[in-house]
């Protein structure tokens, strides 16, 4: 069995599984709460392709397999959300649904700090305003 200490972020979450579970509960609370509504804007009102692009880019940035690289290439991050107006409110939008999405997903808590300190520092790198 290996160590906790040589596991991915992604392995210690529980996998696709878990991951998928994270994703949808994210994209449901984005699309339901109110609070969320800048960020929502920004979406189709179909979210299974964007669902689908996350869970890959996020299985790869977590340790696990490079799905978005393996369809996509490079995520180049920053450039794929310039064409959207993106400062404190949307940051702070996402990462509500994100750090709430979370909170209903069983983690161990120094897990979901580590997650947390990320997703904050990745979010406010996509700020562009």
């Amino acid at each position: 069995m290996q160590d906790v200490a040589e596991m991915t972020p992604y392995q210690l979450l529980g996998g696709d599984a878990v991951l998928r579970q994270l994703v949808d509960r994210f994209y449901d609370i984005m699309y339901s709460d109110p609070r969320a509504s800048g960020i929502r804007a920004m979406h189709h009102a179909d979210s299974t392709l964007i669902r689908d692009k996350f869970f890959d880019f996020l299985s790869g940035w977590l340790g696990g397999p490079q799905y978005f690289i393996e369809k996509y290439g490079h995520p180049m991050l920053r450039a794929r959300h310039m064409p959207f107006s993106i400062g404190e409110d949307e940051r702070d939008q996402w990462l509500m649904c994100m750090f709430q999405a979370m909170k209903e997903i069983p983690m161990e808590s120094s897990l979901r700090d580590h997650l947390e300190d990320a997703f904050f520092r990745t979010a406010d790198f996509m700020r562009n305003k």
